[in-house]
């Protein structure tokens, strides 16, 4: 065990999507585990198998296509759980079933309704089950930073008699101090060894302390770091991993410690994550935000034109922020256009390359300027498809302004081989095509969300609409990418519709 590297567990696909109103289907999460293998993280959490069929197939289809990192499912301490987690796995090539239970009295009161005692035997019979599945099991105790510490040591024995390799110390609602988190972490290690072992923590940022509160970790002695792409998570979110990792990098002589990511995926894995999940990044982001490398300040600008160095404690490169601008067009070729989309961090199959460049050349010909937002727009809107079956595809649309300023929509789609026209009046043109659509459906979701943006600065740059509709208890997200924003609009309504009939199938709801 090198105890100069601290291993990443990056549990985007898992503590990242269970973000409120983040939705990520199978082929997406796919999407994200790849790069997040470029990244060369040593662990991904790709999901909670028995929390849905979805995220079961989720986990199985990551495991099976993502070869270098370890592939983990959480479960909880029971049996039924712990089985998922084994089948969901059993095609990767390493593999590890993360169990929990939490161990704060205030959890253990009022959630659990269980005794220490009847803790302590939930324990030993999950990691027992997990261990004998695979040897690779790590052991969490929910509310650690809340528990009691006595208690706590006596947990996380148990869990390495009972083959335990990997002992996580969350501090799960964010409530920790960093030097308190530091030394309560240095305690437990203390107390408990680290022969054999490896000792991880889960900081969240309910306090805005989750990065700082998982290097004061690192200080302790803690050799894992579960962090999550821009910091995505619970209530205020995860610890960021970009910020953990430069933290050290940066400061190596502060931690005496690394990790083996390369730090130059950085930015195309954060601007992925963001346009797959639909949450955006904040300029002033820590490492990956627009504005992490911007200087305004004239005194700042004279002293980075003297020296970079006198207001960069890292580079621009060292991240992969862009440095340059290459801009892309119609007589650009296929090859120059594929290695921007591998840059952007997108993973396209030969087929997917070939229908991708075809768009491209027809977004050219409306634009003379393509930017990586247009890229990233059309590749969200046309090639990585939500559904593997589509139950609507939009054939045309029109929007019309009457003699008394209502717009007027006509829509046509296709369902099951037919095509279904309808109009309808509304408020304005996007509420005139979603009105049209409704009479097509069968049923009538709600909208919750509606997100319009462009993709670049530019006058004729590429809109994207993100909108999020809700039928019964099931959400769905839908993304739309064109020229003309109305039919960016429309498209991004549609996605959601076929994502909604997507997820009622996996649940067995009616629509």
């Amino acid at each position: 065990m090198n105890d100069d590297i601290v291993r990443v567990f990056d549990t985007t696909l898992r503590d990242g999507e269970q973000a409120a109103r983040i939705n990520l289907n199978t082929g997406e999460k796919v999407q994200i585990a790849r790069q997040l293998e470029k990244l060369n993280v040593d662990i991904i959490e790709a999901g909670f198998p028995a929390s849905s069929p979805g995220d079961f197939d989720a986990v199985r289809q990551v495991a099976a296509e993502v070869r270098g990192p370890v592939i983990a499912g959480l479960a909880r301490t029971k049996e039924e759980d712990i089985t998922a987690a084994g089948n969901a796995l059993a095609s990767a090539a390493r593999f590890r079933i993360h169990t929990f239970i939490a161990t704060s009295p205030i959890h253990m009161e009022y959630k659990l309704k269980m005794t220490p005692a009847e803790v302590l035997k939930e324990v030993e019979s999950a990691v027992r089950l997990a261990a004998s599945i695979t040897s690779d099991v790590e052991f969490s105790s929910e509310d650690a930073s809340r528990s009691d510490i006595d208690f706590l040591a006596e947990v996380y024995a148990l869990a390495i008699e009972c083959g335990a390799r990997t002992l996580n110390i969350p501090d799960t609602v964010g409530y920790a101090m960093p030097n308190e988190f530091g030394e309560f972490c240095s305690n437990i290690i203390k107390r408990v060894g680290r022969d054999g072992v490896i000792w991880s923590v889960h900081c969240h940022n309910d306090l805005g302390l989750g990065v700082a509160n998982t290097l004061a970790a690192v200080r302790a002695g803690a050799r894992q770091v579960e962090c999550t792409i821009n910091g995505l998570g619970e209530r205020a979110g995860n610890a960021s991993m970009e910020e953990i990792v430069m933290g050290l990098r940066t400061r190596f002589d502060h931690f005496g410690a690394d990790t083996r990511i390369d730090t130059t995926k950085f930015f195309s894995t954060s601007k992925l994550v963001s346009h797959l999940t639909g949450v955006p990044v904040q300029p002033n982001k820590a490492v990956v935000g627009i504005n992490a490398f911007a200087h305004e300040a004239g005194i700042h600008q004279h002293g980075v034109l003297c020296n970079r160095a006198t207001y960069e404690i890292m580079t621009p490169e060292s991240v992969g922020s862009p440095g340059t601008d290459l801009h892309l067009g119609k007589h650009s070729g296929k090859h120059a256009f594929g290695e921007r989309v591998e840059q952007l961090g997108y993973h396209l199959t030969s087929d997917q390359l070939v229908e991708a460049f075809e768009y491209f050349k027809t977004l050219c010909d409306k634009k003379k300027d393509v930017s990586d937002g247009d890229i990233e727009a059309f590749l969200m809107d046309r090639i990585i498809q939500a559904t593997p079956v589509r139950q609507y595809e939009l054939m045309d649309y029109a929007v019309t302004i009457g003699s008394g300023g209502k717009p007027t929509a006509s829509i046509t789609l296709s369902h099951k081989n037919q095509d279904i026209t309808e109009a309808a009046v509304g408020n304005g043109p996007v509420d005139a095509a979603y009105r049209a659509i409704l009479r097509i459906l069968n049923f009538e979701p709600e909208l919750t969300e509606f997100k319009i943006r462009a993709t670049s600065e530019q006058a004729d740059a590429v809109g994207e609409a993100h909108v999020i509709l809700r039928y019964k208890d099931i959400r769905a997200q839908g993304r739309g990418a064109s020229t003309d924003i109305i039919e960016a609009t429309i498209r991004a309504y549609i996605e959601a519709v076929n994502r909604l009939y997507s997820a009622a199938a996996a649940r067995e709801v009616a629509i």
